[in-house]
């Protein structure tokens, strides 16, 4: 145990960095696929137990989580704990977790009593129209999960403070603990509680991923204490940005609840339809755009700190290159693809989640750019910007919403319309604020790179639509090996095209991703 975490502990490059998150939350999104599926599987969208309880019992938990504690971690904390790591200063990083994490204890713990409280009223503005049944399970599973804001929230605050001595491990894994326990609790509650004990598994979930947090911290001289210094001016700072940056992330939950709403309000299934195929455009976002944009962060910040800013432009569009380059293959595989993702994961309700995705493709990009983009002000502590910008987003996604989600107009994918106007919206406003802040870091060579791989990405459109006619989705493809062969060929050729047209234009990318391959199937093999 010792020796794993002493490993553990091992500072690790970007690229291994990112490489470990990218493999944990491919493998936690696999999971999550799972669970959906599960869900859906085993509980109707329709009726009683319709599955839009437990999707609309999940929103309010995570919108306290995302407005009261979620600004502190990684992007608030992280660059004031790397000042204290320049110095060499580990007991005033953990001096400084400590009393945030007792702080945020306290405030997540009465905000968990409310919700226990109040569940039934705020399941009212949530999800209207539900029925007495519905409403019962809606309300005792937000009422399992009222305190699992506390557990994300401390489990938040050790694994941000472990990525400052370069441990990712038990951030990265944490997820996938949550993940596995909420499927363990369809098999094991499913017969006794039903559609609640989903949210029986959730809490269980949420105390586990703690626990796994707190099992991150062994040997790294952590020891709690029941303090708060509020004479510390490094715990002020922190609180004097943690409004800006909770309500910039409470946004997204607001228009979530916005959006459940309007589904709810146009019919029953609405929810869960919405849901899932928001699942499929959001697990991109968190593999590509999550998962390289915190791994590559303290990087970032620790350029900064050494008054650095030249390097700091370089690994900015270092790693914007890359997102750019792994996600435009990815939304032309989403779009074209959507048909026969939506049949083999989801099966009931394909044709709504299919037409609901393929209007969130264009959104996936610019939701993989803006993860990095924020962080760009988040590395130079100005959490007003984004503030500022997601503001106007949720203005414009609720104008955008009840304009296009109608019945007289384009229903429930009228909500995806909105949200790809608004996420390009985002990327535009806040990158012409970096250009007028920087005039260095999009310059003319970086336009250049743009160019290329949009000729680039040409080719894997064509290579996708060729494929997708040459291997229709028929009527009557059911199954996992019918489709699950037919979309994998899909993904392979489309692929393939883009890193080989990539590698010819002259892309690093494609070239490495040659490279490997080729050291792999001429690697030498020795013959006992």
């Amino acid at each position: 145990m010792k020796q794993f975490l002493k490993n553990s502990s091992k500072r690790i490059s970007l690229p291994g960095a990112a490489t470990l998150l990218v493999s944990t939350m491919l493998i936690s999104q696999v999971l999550g696929f799972l669970r959906t599926m599960m869900v859906n599987g085993n509980f109707p969208t329709v009726g009683a137990e319709s599955t839009d309880s437990y999707f609309a019992a999940f929103k309010i938990p995570d919108l306290f989580f995302y407005v009261i504690a979620a600004g502190v971690l990684g992007v608030v904390l992280i660059p004031v704990l790397s000042e204290h790591m320049v110095k060499n200063d580990r007991r005033g990083v953990w001096a400084l977790s400590n009393s945030l994490m007792n702080l945020m204890a306290l405030i997540m713990f009465g905000i968990g009593i409310i919700i226990f409280i109040f569940a039934g009223q705020l399941m009212h503005i949530v999800a209207p129209n539900l029925s007495p049944d519905q409403l019962h399970n809606a309300t005792t599973i937000m009422r399992f999960i009222s305190f699992n804001p506390l557990f994300f929230t401390l489990a938040g605050i050790l694994t941000s403070t472990q990525q400052v001595f370069g441990r990712f491990f038990f951030f990265a894994i944490s997820p996938i603990v949550y993940n596995l326990s909420i499927i363990a609790s369809i098999y094991i509650f499913k017969d006794s509680l039903g559609l609640i004990g989903l949210g029986a598994g959730a809490l269980i979930g949420a105390v586990l991923q703690f626990g796994v947090a707190a099992i991150g911290v062994l040997g790294l001289n952590f020891h709690w204490r029941p303090k708060i210094d509020f004479k510390s001016t490094d715990f002020w700072r922190i609180l004097r940005q943690l409004p800006a940056r909770s309500l910039d992330q409470g946004i997204d939950s607001i228009n979530s609840i916005v959006e459940t709403n309007r589904a709810r309000a146009l019919g029953e299934g609405y929810v869960s339809a919405y849901e899932n195929a928001f699942t499929l455009h959001t697990a991109p976002v968190l593999l590509i755009g999550a998962s390289i944009s915190t791994a590559a962060f303290p990087r970032l910040v620790e350029r900064l700190s050494q008054g650095r800013p030249d390097l700091f432009r370089k690994d900015f569009k270092d790693v914007l290159r890359v997102l750019m380059w792994l996600s435009l293959p990815v939304i032309v595989l989403t779009y074209f693809t959507r048909g026969y993702l939506a049949r083999l994961i989801f099966k009931r309700g394909s044709p709504e989640i299919a037409l609901i995705l393929g209007l969130l493709a264009i959104a996936i990009f610019f939701r993989i750019i803006y993860t990095l983009f924020s962080r760009y002000f988040y590395a130079h502590k100005d959490t007003i910007t984004p503030l500022i910008v997601s503001v106007f987003a949720i203005g414009l996604n609720i104008i955008l919403v009840f304009a296009l989600a109608r019945d007289d107009t384009y229903g429930l994918a009228g909500l995806a319309l909105a949200q790809s106007i608004v996420s390009a919206s985002e990327v535009l406003i806040i990158g012409l604020v970096i250009m007028s802040r920087d005039r260095k870091m999009f310059d003319k060579e970086f336009w250049q790179m743009t160019m290329r791989l949009m000729s680039v990405t040409g080719f894997t459109i064509v290579a996708a639509f060729i494929m997708i006619r040459l291997l229709p989705l028929n009527l009557n493809d059911t199954g996992f090996f019918v489709l699950g062969g037919k979309l994998g060929a899909i993904t392979l050729v489309t692929f393939s095209t883009h890193v080989l047209v990539s590698a010819m234009y002259g892309f690093n990318e494609g070239k490495s991703v040659l490279r490997k391959i080729r050291d792999f199937v001429y690697r030498p093999t020795k013959v006992q």
